[in-house]
């Protein structure tokens, strides 16, 4: 979850609400079908640029994934093979994309961006963001949190539709930590909430400081973590440690950028709670950001309740930390 430069001469959002309401714009477009023929959208069209809704699409998770397969990202958006194809091949053409034949099997192609295609991206990331502050601009901004509060919820709720049937959910599955597991845990927290909110390395520090002594410490009767896999690829996590004899703690909960909107966050913390009502424990407390807009929706959707907050200055940025309870 990394993340793009800003384009040059602009400043990049930091607004969560406006990020919230992009990545449901991103989740919903693919919900409903509209990636898979481009219908309605030109390539003179979105964000007056020569690209399709799903040209930009595709260059969006090429910046966010790490070097993935071509047939993964076509799975992954639900695209036509034919159709994803023909996207690539132009994206190639226009010295957007580079694909490479991948080392343990030369039958699959490995995508990336060229530096060209990170420059366009840029500018469209750019432009998107401007685009939905225009959007919400006129709204107050109590109605912008509400709006971007409730884009999550939805998010949260129609990705776990997705249950029934061979859907992409279906195939993550969850499991307890191995050797090298919290090590990725440690990265990725530093890496994607640097590149999604601009959290310094005092950030990372501190889930290294919390997974170390969830290794030093850890009573496997009482306190786990919880990893999401598919196809042997780690894509979230979450742990539940022990706070009193009684209370449990949630901490370190994040899904991967390419499984977002699938319910997989929700599954893990529900995986939680589960785990902490067979330990015997009483209540779940997490500590947690008013800008982390849906893993809030989580929390209030799998029955958590806001107890507290507090005004702070961490990690490079002025945060509201919040404490949320569920009583089991």
């Amino acid at each position: 979850m990394g993340a793009s430069a800003a384009a040059p001469g602009r400043k990049e959002s930091r607004d969560p609400r406006v990020e919230a309401i992009r990545r449901f714009n991103r989740f919903y477009t693919q919900r409903i079908g509209v990636l898979v023929g481009g219908a309605g959208f030109g390539r003179d069209g979105l964000l007056h640029s020569p690209f399709s809704l799903t040209e930009a699409r595709v260059l969006y998770e090429l910046a966010h994934r790490d070097r993935p397969a071509a047939v993964d990202l076509c799975r992954d958006l639900a695209l036509d093979p034919g159709y994803s194809s023909r996207i690539l091949r132009r994206l190639e053409k226009l010295g957007l994309v580079r694909r490479v034949p991948a080392a343990d099997d030369r039958r699959r192609n490995i995508l990336a961006l060229t530096d060209r295609g990170r420059a366009t991206f840029a500018d469209l990331d750019a432009r998107s963001a401007d685009e939905i502050s225009q959007l919400i601009a006129p709204l107050s901004d109590a109605d912008r949190t509400g709006l971007a509060e409730a884009l999550a919820t939805a998010e949260s709720l129609l990705g776990t539709t997705r249950r029934s049937g061979p859907a992409a959910r279906d195939s993550i599955v969850l499991r307890s930590h191995r050797p090298g597991d919290i090590g990725w845990v440690v990265e990725r927290h530093g890496a994607l909430y640097a590149g999604e909110y601009g959290w310094d390395v005092r950030f990372e520090g501190l889930v290294a400081k919390i997974a170390g002594a969830f290794l030093e410490q850890n009573d496997p009767r009482v306190e786990r973590a919880f990893i999401a896999e598919r196809d042997g690829k780690r894509l979230g996590s979450v742990f539940l440690v022990r706070g009193s004899k009684r209370v449990a703690r949630l901490r370190l909960l994040l899904v991967e950028p390419e499984a977002r909107g699938l319910g997989l966050g929700r599954r893990l913390v529900e995986q939680c709670i589960r785990f902490a009502g067979e330990s015997g424990y009483r209540k779940i407390v997490l500590w947690t950001q008013r800008n982390l807009l849906a893993a809030r929706a989580i929390y209030r959707a799998t029955g958590f309740r806001k107890t507290g907050e507090e005004r702070h200055e961490s990690f490079g940025a002025k945060l509201v930390g919040e404490t949320w309870e569920l009583e089991l």
